[in-house]
Protein backbone atom coordinates (compact mmCIF):
# COMPACT_ATOMS: atom_id res chain seq x y z
CA UNK A 1 0.00 0.00 0.00
CA UNK A 2 1.45 3.33 -1.00
CA UNK A 3 2.18 5.80 1.75
CA UNK A 4 -0.22 8.76 1.68
CA UNK A 5 1.50 11.86 0.36
CA UNK A 6 1.61 14.90 2.65
CA UNK A 7 2.68 18.47 2.06
CA UNK A 8 3.79 21.26 4.36
CA UNK A 9 1.84 24.52 4.12
CA UNK A 10 3.02 27.86 5.50
CA UNK A 11 0.41 29.34 7.81
CA UNK A 12 1.49 32.90 6.99
CA UNK A 13 1.56 33.01 3.19
CA UNK A 14 0.07 29.67 2.07
CA UNK A 15 3.16 28.40 0.25
CA UNK A 16 3.41 24.61 -0.12
CA UNK A 17 6.58 22.52 0.30
CA UNK A 18 7.23 18.78 -0.16
CA UNK A 19 9.28 18.59 3.05
CA UNK A 20 9.61 20.46 6.32
CA UNK A 21 11.75 23.58 6.63
CA UNK A 22 12.32 25.64 9.73
CA UNK A 23 11.82 28.83 7.75
CA UNK A 24 9.46 29.53 4.88
CA UNK A 25 11.48 30.47 1.83
CA UNK A 26 8.56 32.47 0.42
CA UNK A 27 7.72 34.89 3.26
CA UNK A 28 10.59 34.27 5.68
CA UNK A 29 8.40 33.23 8.65
CA UNK A 30 9.94 30.82 11.16
CA UNK A 31 8.22 27.61 12.30
CA UNK A 32 5.14 28.33 10.19
CA UNK A 33 5.01 25.07 8.15
CA UNK A 34 2.28 22.61 9.12
CA UNK A 35 1.92 19.11 7.72
CA UNK A 36 -1.37 18.63 5.88
CA UNK A 37 -2.88 16.25 3.39
CA UNK A 38 -3.36 17.73 -0.10
CA UNK A 39 -6.80 18.08 -1.59
CA UNK A 40 -7.21 15.41 -4.22
CA UNK A 41 -7.56 16.89 -7.67
CA UNK A 42 -10.64 16.11 -9.71
CA UNK A 43 -10.16 13.21 -12.10
CA UNK A 44 -10.54 14.31 -15.69
CA UNK A 45 -10.07 12.69 -19.05
CA UNK A 46 -8.28 15.69 -20.47
CA UNK A 47 -4.85 15.16 -22.00
CA UNK A 48 -1.88 16.31 -20.02
CA UNK A 49 -0.95 18.88 -22.65
CA UNK A 50 -3.15 21.97 -22.84
CA UNK A 51 -2.30 22.34 -26.53
CA UNK A 52 -3.47 18.80 -27.23
CA UNK A 53 -6.66 19.37 -25.27
CA UNK A 54 -7.40 22.52 -27.27
CA UNK A 55 -6.76 20.65 -30.55
CA UNK A 56 -9.13 17.86 -29.56
CA UNK A 57 -11.79 20.40 -28.54
CA UNK A 58 -11.62 22.14 -31.90
CA UNK A 59 -11.84 18.82 -33.69
CA UNK A 60 -14.92 17.81 -31.71
CA UNK A 61 -16.78 21.12 -32.03
CA UNK A 62 -15.63 22.00 -35.48
CA UNK A 63 -13.14 24.65 -36.44
CA UNK A 64 -14.46 28.21 -36.27
CA UNK A 65 -13.06 31.01 -38.42
CA UNK A 66 -10.58 33.28 -36.69
CA UNK A 67 -11.80 36.45 -35.02
CA UNK A 68 -15.13 34.99 -33.87
CA UNK A 69 -15.91 34.87 -30.10
CA UNK A 70 -16.80 31.56 -28.56
CA UNK A 71 -18.19 32.62 -25.16
CA UNK A 72 -17.12 36.24 -24.67
CA UNK A 73 -19.40 39.22 -25.27
CA UNK A 74 -18.81 42.88 -25.97
CA UNK A 75 -19.07 45.35 -23.13
CA UNK A 76 -21.89 47.17 -24.93
CA UNK A 77 -23.90 43.92 -25.08
CA UNK A 78 -24.09 43.68 -21.30
CA UNK A 79 -27.40 45.02 -20.00
CA UNK A 80 -27.23 48.08 -17.77
CA UNK A 81 -28.23 47.48 -14.17
CA UNK A 82 -28.67 50.27 -11.64
CA UNK A 83 -27.30 49.25 -8.26
CA UNK A 84 -28.73 51.23 -5.36
CA UNK A 85 -26.50 51.37 -2.31
CA UNK A 86 -28.09 50.75 1.06
CA UNK A 87 -27.36 52.75 4.18
CA UNK A 88 -25.82 50.84 7.08
CA UNK A 89 -27.25 53.23 9.67
CA UNK A 90 -23.82 54.78 10.29
CA UNK A 91 -22.72 57.69 8.13
CA UNK A 92 -19.08 56.94 8.98
CA UNK A 93 -19.36 53.33 7.83
CA UNK A 94 -21.15 54.41 4.65
CA UNK A 95 -18.30 56.86 3.94
CA UNK A 96 -15.68 54.13 4.28
CA UNK A 97 -17.68 51.77 2.06
CA UNK A 98 -17.86 54.41 -0.67
CA UNK A 99 -21.35 55.79 -0.05
CA UNK A 100 -23.21 52.78 1.30
CA UNK A 101 -23.44 49.00 1.14
CA UNK A 102 -23.35 47.47 -2.34
CA UNK A 103 -25.73 44.48 -2.55
CA UNK A 104 -23.91 41.19 -3.03
CA UNK A 105 -20.52 42.53 -1.92
CA UNK A 106 -18.04 40.86 0.44
CA UNK A 107 -16.57 43.04 3.20
CA UNK A 108 -13.66 41.84 5.32
CA UNK A 109 -13.14 43.61 8.68
CA UNK A 110 -9.90 43.06 10.61
CA UNK A 111 -8.51 44.47 13.82
CA UNK A 112 -6.89 43.65 17.14
CA UNK A 113 -8.84 41.67 19.75
CA UNK A 114 -11.22 43.85 21.73
CA UNK A 115 -11.07 46.79 19.31
CA UNK A 116 -14.82 46.66 18.55
CA UNK A 117 -15.32 44.59 15.39
CA UNK A 118 -18.17 42.47 16.76
CA UNK A 119 -19.70 45.49 18.45
CA UNK A 120 -19.87 47.45 15.20
CA UNK A 121 -21.30 44.55 13.22
CA UNK A 122 -23.91 43.70 15.87
CA UNK A 123 -25.12 47.29 15.99
CA UNK A 124 -25.11 47.53 12.19
CA UNK A 125 -26.96 44.23 11.83
CA UNK A 126 -29.63 45.30 14.31
CA UNK A 127 -30.23 48.47 12.30
CA UNK A 128 -30.38 46.63 8.98
CA UNK A 129 -32.85 44.12 10.43
CA UNK A 130 -35.53 46.80 10.58
CA UNK A 131 -35.99 46.64 6.81
CA UNK A 132 -34.01 43.58 5.63
CA UNK A 133 -33.41 39.99 6.63
CA UNK A 134 -30.11 39.53 8.50
CA UNK A 135 -28.28 36.35 9.53
CA UNK A 136 -25.61 36.69 12.21
CA UNK A 137 -23.32 33.64 12.32
CA UNK A 138 -21.51 33.54 15.65
CA UNK A 139 -18.65 31.05 15.57
CA UNK A 140 -16.97 32.31 18.75
CA UNK A 141 -19.86 32.98 21.15
CA UNK A 142 -22.97 31.11 22.15
CA UNK A 143 -26.47 32.40 21.59
CA UNK A 144 -26.90 33.42 25.23
CA UNK A 145 -23.67 35.41 25.15
CA UNK A 146 -24.76 37.25 22.02
CA UNK A 147 -28.15 37.95 23.65
CA UNK A 148 -26.54 39.43 26.77
CA UNK A 149 -24.20 41.60 24.71
CA UNK A 150 -27.05 42.78 22.52
CA UNK A 151 -29.06 43.83 25.57
CA UNK A 152 -26.12 45.88 26.80
CA UNK A 153 -25.15 47.47 23.49
CA UNK A 154 -28.60 48.10 22.03
CA UNK A 155 -30.11 49.55 25.20
CA UNK A 156 -31.60 52.94 24.43
CA UNK A 157 -31.80 52.44 20.68
CA UNK A 158 -35.15 53.34 19.09
CA UNK A 159 -35.88 49.74 18.07
CA UNK A 160 -35.01 48.29 21.50
CA UNK A 161 -37.46 48.19 24.40
CA UNK A 162 -36.78 46.91 27.91
CA UNK A 163 -39.58 45.22 29.78
CA UNK A 164 -39.62 43.95 33.35
CA UNK A 165 -42.50 41.56 32.69
CA UNK A 166 -41.13 38.87 30.43
CA UNK A 167 -42.15 35.29 30.00
CA UNK A 168 -39.86 32.27 30.01
CA UNK A 169 -39.15 30.55 26.73
CA UNK A 170 -37.82 27.17 25.74
CA UNK A 171 -34.17 26.33 25.53
CA UNK A 172 -32.13 28.18 22.95
CA UNK A 173 -32.33 26.45 19.61
CA UNK A 174 -29.54 26.30 17.10
CA UNK A 175 -31.01 29.31 15.33
CA UNK A 176 -32.06 32.06 17.75
CA UNK A 177 -34.37 34.96 16.94
CA UNK A 178 -33.35 38.02 18.95
CA UNK A 179 -36.93 39.22 18.78
CA UNK A 180 -37.84 36.57 21.36
CA UNK A 181 -37.88 37.22 25.10
CA UNK A 182 -34.98 36.51 27.38
CA UNK A 183 -34.49 32.97 28.64
CA UNK A 184 -34.57 33.99 32.30
CA UNK A 185 -37.79 34.03 34.30
CA UNK A 186 -39.00 37.45 35.31
CA UNK A 187 -39.59 36.39 38.87
CA UNK A 188 -36.05 35.01 39.27
CA UNK A 189 -34.19 37.73 37.39
CA UNK A 190 -34.03 40.28 40.20
CA UNK A 191 -31.33 40.60 42.77
CA UNK A 192 -31.72 40.77 46.54
CA UNK A 193 -32.53 44.48 46.38
CA UNK A 194 -35.10 44.09 43.65
CA UNK A 195 -32.76 45.45 40.95
CA UNK A 196 -32.84 43.72 37.59
CA UNK A 197 -29.82 41.62 36.79
CA UNK A 198 -27.99 41.36 33.48
CA UNK A 199 -30.14 39.57 30.97
CA UNK A 200 -33.48 41.04 31.99
CA UNK A 201 -35.46 42.83 29.30
CA UNK A 202 -37.09 42.18 26.00
CA UNK A 203 -35.27 42.99 22.77
CA UNK A 204 -37.92 44.31 20.44
CA UNK A 205 -35.71 43.80 17.40
CA UNK A 206 -37.43 43.28 14.10
CA UNK A 207 -38.18 39.59 13.51
CA UNK A 208 -35.78 39.67 10.54
CA UNK A 209 -32.72 39.25 12.80
CA UNK A 210 -31.59 35.61 12.95
CA UNK A 211 -28.68 34.23 14.96
CA UNK A 212 -26.79 31.03 14.13
CA UNK A 213 -24.13 29.86 16.64
CA UNK A 214 -22.29 27.43 14.36
CA UNK A 215 -18.74 26.63 13.25
CA UNK A 216 -19.44 23.96 10.61
CA UNK A 217 -19.25 25.41 7.11
CA UNK A 218 -21.77 22.97 5.65
CA UNK A 219 -24.41 23.95 8.24
CA UNK A 220 -23.77 27.63 7.53
CA UNK A 221 -24.12 27.12 3.79
CA UNK A 222 -27.37 25.19 4.25
CA UNK A 223 -28.75 28.02 6.38
CA UNK A 224 -27.76 30.61 3.79
CA UNK A 225 -29.43 28.58 1.04
CA UNK A 226 -32.60 28.08 3.09
CA UNK A 227 -32.99 31.51 4.73
CA UNK A 228 -31.70 33.59 1.78
CA UNK A 229 -30.93 36.67 3.91
CA UNK A 230 -30.13 40.06 2.47
CA UNK A 231 -27.17 40.47 4.82
CA UNK A 232 -25.00 37.93 6.62
CA UNK A 233 -22.25 38.37 9.22
CA UNK A 234 -19.53 35.73 9.75
CA UNK A 235 -17.79 36.22 13.10
CA UNK A 236 -15.14 35.02 12.52
CA UNK A 237 -13.73 33.22 9.47
CA UNK A 238 -10.76 31.74 11.40
CA UNK A 239 -13.06 29.65 13.62
CA UNK A 240 -15.11 28.06 10.82
CA UNK A 241 -14.01 24.67 9.51
CA UNK A 242 -14.78 22.43 6.55
CA UNK A 243 -15.10 18.80 7.65
CA UNK A 244 -13.62 17.43 4.41
CA UNK A 245 -10.25 19.02 5.29
CA UNK A 246 -8.07 17.46 7.96
CA UNK A 247 -6.30 20.69 8.91
CA UNK A 248 -7.29 22.64 12.01
CA UNK A 249 -9.66 25.64 11.88
CA UNK A 250 -7.78 28.84 11.10
CA UNK A 251 -5.19 27.14 8.92
CA UNK A 252 -4.42 28.33 5.42
CA UNK A 253 -6.41 25.56 3.74
CA UNK A 254 -9.46 26.03 5.98
CA UNK A 255 -9.57 29.82 5.61
CA UNK A 256 -9.11 29.63 1.86
CA UNK A 257 -11.77 26.98 1.24
CA UNK A 258 -14.33 28.45 3.67
CA UNK A 259 -14.01 31.94 2.23
CA UNK A 260 -14.26 30.66 -1.33
CA UNK A 261 -17.40 28.66 -0.55
CA UNK A 262 -19.06 31.58 1.22
CA UNK A 263 -18.17 33.89 -1.66
CA UNK A 264 -19.80 31.59 -4.21
CA UNK A 265 -23.03 31.41 -2.23
CA UNK A 266 -23.07 35.16 -1.59
CA UNK A 267 -22.55 36.01 -5.26
CA UNK A 268 -25.11 33.47 -6.45
CA UNK A 269 -27.83 34.50 -3.97
CA UNK A 270 -26.90 38.23 -3.97
CA UNK A 271 -26.15 38.23 -0.23
CA UNK A 272 -24.09 41.04 1.26
CA UNK A 273 -21.50 39.29 3.42
CA UNK A 274 -19.52 40.81 6.30
CA UNK A 275 -16.58 38.65 7.38
CA UNK A 276 -14.52 39.24 10.54
CA UNK A 277 -10.85 38.31 10.27
CA UNK A 278 -8.26 37.90 13.00
CA UNK A 279 -4.93 39.70 12.77
CA UNK A 280 -1.39 38.52 13.40
CA UNK A 281 1.09 40.06 15.81
CA UNK A 282 2.35 42.43 13.11
CA UNK A 283 -1.17 43.76 12.48
CA UNK A 284 -1.96 42.03 9.16
CA UNK A 285 -4.98 39.81 8.62
CA UNK A 286 -4.20 36.20 9.51
CA UNK A 287 -4.31 33.59 6.80
CA UNK A 288 -3.24 33.64 3.16
CA UNK A 289 -3.21 36.80 1.09
CA UNK A 290 -5.80 35.18 -1.18
CA UNK A 291 -8.35 35.99 1.54
CA UNK A 292 -7.95 39.71 0.82
CA UNK A 293 -8.05 39.12 -2.94
CA UNK A 294 -11.36 37.25 -2.79
CA UNK A 295 -13.31 39.97 -1.00
CA UNK A 296 -14.45 43.30 -2.45
CA UNK A 297 -13.57 45.54 0.50
CA UNK A 298 -10.97 45.26 3.25
CA UNK A 299 -11.50 47.39 6.37
CA UNK A 300 -9.17 47.72 9.34
CA UNK A 301 -10.31 48.77 12.79
CA UNK A 302 -7.56 50.81 14.46
CA UNK A 303 -7.14 52.64 17.73
CA UNK A 304 -5.77 52.30 21.22
CA UNK A 305 -7.83 50.00 23.40
CA UNK A 306 -7.18 52.37 26.32
CA UNK A 307 -8.56 55.36 24.39
CA UNK A 308 -12.16 56.04 23.48
CA UNK A 309 -11.90 56.68 19.75
CA UNK A 310 -11.72 54.05 17.00
CA UNK A 311 -10.77 54.54 13.35
CA UNK A 312 -12.19 52.37 10.57
CA UNK A 313 -9.83 52.54 7.59
CA UNK A 314 -10.44 51.23 4.08
CA UNK A 315 -7.41 49.42 2.63
CA UNK A 316 -9.16 47.99 -0.45
CA UNK A 317 -12.46 48.95 -2.00
CA UNK A 318 -13.71 47.95 -5.43
CA UNK A 319 -16.67 50.32 -5.11
CA UNK A 320 -15.09 53.42 -3.59
CA UNK A 321 -11.94 55.28 -2.62
CA UNK A 322 -9.23 53.54 -0.65
CA UNK A 323 -7.64 54.88 2.53
CA UNK A 324 -10.95 56.47 3.51
CA UNK A 325 -11.53 56.58 7.26
CA UNK A 326 -14.48 56.66 9.62
CA UNK A 327 -14.16 57.82 13.22
CA UNK A 328 -16.10 56.23 16.08
CA UNK A 329 -16.10 56.65 19.83
CA UNK A 330 -16.52 53.78 22.26
CA UNK A 331 -19.10 54.54 24.94
CA UNK A 332 -21.03 52.46 27.45
CA UNK A 333 -23.65 51.45 24.88
CA UNK A 334 -21.22 50.53 22.12
CA UNK A 335 -19.81 52.59 19.28
CA UNK A 336 -20.97 56.09 18.41
CA UNK A 337 -19.89 57.87 15.26
CA UNK A 338 -17.98 61.15 15.53
CA UNK A 339 -19.41 63.84 13.28
CA UNK A 340 -16.44 66.24 13.50
CA UNK A 341 -13.22 64.25 14.03
CA UNK A 342 -11.02 67.37 13.80
CA UNK A 343 -12.16 68.48 17.25
CA UNK A 344 -11.21 65.06 18.61
CA UNK A 345 -7.58 65.31 17.45
CA UNK A 346 -7.01 68.93 18.43
CA UNK A 347 -5.96 70.18 21.82
CA UNK A 348 -7.15 73.32 23.54
CA UNK A 349 -6.01 76.44 21.71
CA UNK A 350 -6.53 78.52 24.85
CA UNK A 351 -3.56 76.94 26.66
CA UNK A 352 -0.79 77.11 24.09
CA UNK A 353 2.62 75.72 24.93
CA UNK A 354 5.83 75.60 22.95
CA UNK A 355 6.41 72.71 20.58
CA UNK A 356 2.80 72.47 19.36
CA UNK A 357 1.33 73.29 15.96
CA UNK A 358 -1.62 72.24 13.82
CA UNK A 359 -1.52 70.45 10.46
CA UNK A 360 -4.26 69.38 8.05
CA UNK A 361 -4.03 65.72 7.02
CA UNK A 362 -6.21 64.21 4.30
CA UNK A 363 -7.38 60.63 4.79
CA UNK A 364 -9.01 59.70 1.51
CA UNK A 365 -11.43 62.54 0.81
CA UNK A 366 -11.69 63.72 4.43
CA UNK A 367 -9.49 66.53 5.80
CA UNK A 368 -8.66 66.24 9.50
CA UNK A 369 -6.91 68.85 11.62
CA UNK A 370 -4.35 67.23 13.89
CA UNK A 371 -2.25 68.86 16.59
CA UNK A 372 1.40 67.81 16.71
CA UNK A 373 3.49 68.07 19.86
CA UNK A 374 7.30 68.02 19.98
CA UNK A 375 9.68 67.93 22.92
CA UNK A 376 13.41 68.59 22.54
CA UNK A 377 15.71 68.07 25.53
CA UNK A 378 19.43 67.45 26.11
CA UNK A 379 20.44 63.82 25.71
CA UNK A 380 21.47 62.04 28.90
CA UNK A 381 23.80 59.71 27.01
CA UNK A 382 26.00 60.05 23.98
CA UNK A 383 23.39 58.73 21.57
CA UNK A 384 20.25 60.92 21.33
CA UNK A 385 16.86 59.28 21.29
CA UNK A 386 14.23 59.76 18.58
CA UNK A 387 10.66 58.74 19.39
CA UNK A 388 7.55 59.29 17.25
CA UNK A 389 3.94 58.42 18.02
CA UNK A 390 1.51 58.69 15.13
CA UNK A 391 4.28 59.79 12.72
CA UNK A 392 6.62 57.55 10.78
CA UNK A 393 9.93 57.46 12.65
CA UNK A 394 11.91 57.36 9.39
CA UNK A 395 10.13 60.51 8.26
CA UNK A 396 11.04 62.21 11.55
CA UNK A 397 14.71 61.27 11.14
CA UNK A 398 14.69 62.74 7.64
CA UNK A 399 13.14 66.04 8.77
CA UNK A 400 15.63 66.35 11.65
CA UNK A 401 18.49 65.88 9.18
CA UNK A 402 17.06 68.60 6.93
CA UNK A 403 16.73 71.00 9.87
CA UNK A 404 20.33 70.46 10.91
CA UNK A 405 21.90 70.53 7.45
CA UNK A 406 19.79 73.08 5.58
CA UNK A 407 18.57 75.34 8.38
CA UNK A 408 21.32 75.05 10.97
CA UNK A 409 19.34 73.80 13.98
CA UNK A 410 21.72 71.74 16.17
CA UNK A 411 19.77 68.58 16.97
CA UNK A 412 22.47 65.92 16.80
CA UNK A 413 22.98 65.92 20.59
CA UNK A 414 19.35 66.37 21.65
CA UNK A 415 16.55 63.92 22.36
CA UNK A 416 13.52 64.52 20.16
CA UNK A 417 10.02 63.27 20.93
CA UNK A 418 7.07 63.79 18.58
CA UNK A 419 3.44 62.78 19.05
CA UNK A 420 0.06 63.44 17.48
CA UNK A 421 -2.86 64.30 19.73
CA UNK A 422 -5.33 61.43 20.02
CA UNK A 423 -2.88 58.86 18.66
CA UNK A 424 -4.08 59.17 15.05
CA UNK A 425 -1.57 58.04 12.42
CA UNK A 426 -0.52 60.80 10.03
CA UNK A 427 1.32 59.19 7.13
CA UNK A 428 1.09 61.67 4.28
CA UNK A 429 3.99 64.04 3.48
CA UNK A 430 1.78 67.14 3.78
CA UNK A 431 2.43 67.09 7.54
CA UNK A 432 6.22 67.46 7.13
CA UNK A 433 6.16 71.24 7.52
CA UNK A 434 4.19 70.96 10.74
CA UNK A 435 6.68 68.43 12.10
CA UNK A 436 9.59 70.76 11.33
CA UNK A 437 7.90 73.79 12.93
CA UNK A 438 6.94 71.80 16.04
CA UNK A 439 10.53 70.58 16.51
CA UNK A 440 11.98 74.08 16.10
CA UNK A 441 9.37 75.51 18.46
CA UNK A 442 10.27 72.92 21.07
CA UNK A 443 13.97 73.54 20.50
CA UNK A 444 13.73 77.30 21.19
CA UNK A 445 10.76 77.16 23.61
CA UNK A 446 8.87 79.71 21.53
CA UNK A 447 5.18 79.64 20.81
CA UNK A 448 3.54 79.09 17.45
CA UNK A 449 0.45 81.13 16.70
CA UNK A 450 -2.45 78.82 17.71
CA UNK A 451 -4.59 80.21 14.86
CA UNK A 452 -2.10 79.13 12.16
CA UNK A 453 -2.13 75.86 10.23
CA UNK A 454 0.87 74.49 8.37
CA UNK A 455 0.62 72.57 5.11
CA UNK A 456 3.54 71.43 3.01
CA UNK A 457 6.01 68.67 2.19
CA UNK A 458 9.65 69.14 3.15
CA UNK A 459 12.24 68.20 0.54
CA UNK A 460 15.78 67.08 1.24
CA UNK A 461 17.07 70.40 -0.05
CA UNK A 462 15.11 72.35 2.55
CA UNK A 463 12.39 73.44 0.12
CA UNK A 464 8.64 73.29 0.75
CA UNK A 465 6.93 71.23 -1.94
CA UNK A 466 3.34 71.47 -3.12
CA UNK A 467 0.62 69.15 -1.82
CA UNK A 468 -2.65 67.85 -3.22
CA UNK A 469 -6.19 68.84 -2.19
CA UNK A 470 -5.04 72.18 -0.81
CA UNK A 471 -8.43 73.85 -1.20
CA UNK A 472 -10.12 71.03 0.72
CA UNK A 473 -7.62 71.38 3.56
CA UNK A 474 -7.96 75.17 3.78
CA UNK A 475 -11.75 74.95 3.77
CA UNK A 476 -11.66 72.64 6.79
CA UNK A 477 -9.25 74.97 8.62
CA UNK A 478 -11.43 78.01 7.94
CA UNK A 479 -14.50 76.16 9.20
CA UNK A 480 -12.80 75.56 12.57
CA UNK A 481 -11.83 79.22 13.05
CA UNK A 482 -8.19 79.35 11.92
CA UNK A 483 -6.98 82.72 10.58
CA UNK A 484 -3.63 82.03 8.91
CA UNK A 485 -2.24 79.25 6.77
CA UNK A 486 1.38 78.71 5.73
CA UNK A 487 1.28 76.92 2.39
CA UNK A 488 3.79 76.01 -0.35
CA UNK A 489 4.66 78.73 -2.80
CA UNK A 490 3.21 78.36 -6.27
CA UNK A 491 -0.26 77.12 -5.29
CA UNK A 492 -3.10 79.62 -5.67
CA UNK A 493 -6.21 78.41 -3.83
CA UNK A 494 -9.40 80.50 -3.86
CA UNK A 495 -10.21 83.06 -1.17
CA UNK A 496 -11.60 81.24 1.86
CA UNK A 497 -11.27 83.87 4.58
CA UNK A 498 -7.75 82.82 5.57
CA UNK A 499 -4.56 84.85 5.38
CA UNK A 500 -2.35 82.75 3.12
CA UNK A 501 1.43 82.90 3.56
CA UNK A 502 3.24 81.11 0.69
CA UNK A 503 6.77 79.95 1.47
CA UNK A 504 9.41 78.29 -0.69
CA UNK A 505 11.88 77.15 2.02
CA UNK A 506 11.61 75.66 5.46
CA UNK A 507 13.56 78.61 6.85
CA UNK A 508 10.94 81.05 5.52
CA UNK A 509 8.18 79.01 7.15
CA UNK A 510 10.03 79.04 10.47
CA UNK A 511 10.39 82.83 10.37
CA UNK A 512 6.67 83.21 9.65
CA UNK A 513 5.43 80.66 12.18
CA UNK A 514 7.87 81.39 15.03
CA UNK A 515 8.57 85.15 15.23
CA UNK A 516 11.72 86.29 16.99
CA UNK A 517 11.65 87.87 20.43
CA UNK A 518 11.99 91.39 19.00
CA UNK A 519 9.28 91.06 16.33
CA UNK A 520 5.60 91.74 17.06
CA UNK A 521 3.14 88.88 17.26
CA UNK A 522 0.47 88.33 14.60
CA UNK A 523 -2.21 89.45 17.09
CA UNK A 524 -0.31 92.64 17.74
CA UNK A 525 0.02 93.37 14.04
CA UNK A 526 -3.71 92.92 13.49
CA UNK A 527 -4.59 95.19 16.45
CA UNK A 528 -2.06 97.87 15.48
CA UNK A 529 0.14 97.40 18.54
CA UNK A 530 3.88 96.82 18.75
CA UNK A 531 4.28 94.52 21.76
CA UNK A 532 6.76 91.66 21.17
CA UNK A 533 5.62 88.14 20.56
CA UNK A 534 5.24 85.88 23.57
CA UNK A 535 8.33 83.72 23.98
CA UNK A 536 9.90 81.63 26.73
CA UNK A 537 13.55 81.53 27.84
CA UNK A 538 15.82 79.68 25.39
CA UNK A 539 16.60 76.05 25.94
CA UNK A 540 19.59 75.32 28.18
CA UNK A 541 21.76 73.23 25.90
CA UNK A 542 24.83 71.15 26.70
CA UNK A 543 28.07 72.66 28.04
CA UNK A 544 29.76 72.59 24.65
CA UNK A 545 27.00 74.67 23.05
CA UNK A 546 29.54 77.27 21.90
CA UNK A 547 31.22 74.68 19.72
CA UNK A 548 28.03 74.16 17.69
CA UNK A 549 27.24 76.16 14.59
CA UNK A 550 24.00 77.86 15.56
CA UNK A 551 23.89 80.10 12.50
CA UNK A 552 21.18 79.12 10.00
CA UNK A 553 22.23 78.76 6.41
CA UNK A 554 20.58 80.25 3.39
CA UNK A 555 19.99 78.49 0.10
CA UNK A 556 23.63 79.10 -1.01
CA UNK A 557 25.13 77.61 2.15
CA UNK A 558 26.25 80.98 3.58
CA UNK A 559 25.29 82.29 7.00
CA UNK A 560 22.21 84.48 7.09
CA UNK A 561 22.02 88.01 8.44
CA UNK A 562 21.28 89.01 11.97
CA UNK A 563 17.51 89.04 11.55
CA UNK A 564 17.44 85.34 10.80
CA UNK A 565 20.25 84.52 13.22
CA UNK A 566 18.13 85.79 16.09
CA UNK A 567 15.82 82.81 15.56
CA UNK A 568 18.42 80.34 16.82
Amino acid sequence: MAKPRTIYVCQECGAEFPQYFGRCTNCGAWNSLVETEPIEALTTTRPVSAVAWNRNLNAANGEKPGGQPRASVRLSEIADASVARMSSGYAELDRVLGGGIVPGSLVLIGGEPGIGKSTLLLQTASGLAQESRVLYVSAEESGQQIKLRAQRLLDGHPHIENSANETPVADLQQRVDLGANSGADAGDSRGPEGEPELGEGTLAVEPNFFLLPETDLEAILRELESLKPDFAVIDSIQTIYFSSLTSAPGSVAQVRECTSALMQVAKRENITLFVVGHVTKDGSIAGPRVLEHLVDTVLFFEGDRFASHRILRSMKNRFGATHEIGVFEMIANGLREVANPSELFMGSRDETVSGTCTVVACEGTRPILVELQALVSPASFGSPRRSATGIDSNRLQQILAVLEKRVGVPLSKLDTYLASVGGIRVEEPAADLGVAIAVVSGFRDRLVDPHTVLIGEVGLGGQVRQVSQLELRLREAAKLGFKRAIIPKGQNPPELGLKLIPVARVLDAILEAIPSASSPSPEAIESGGTQPALSLPPLDLAEDEDDWDDEPLNADGAETDGAETDLF
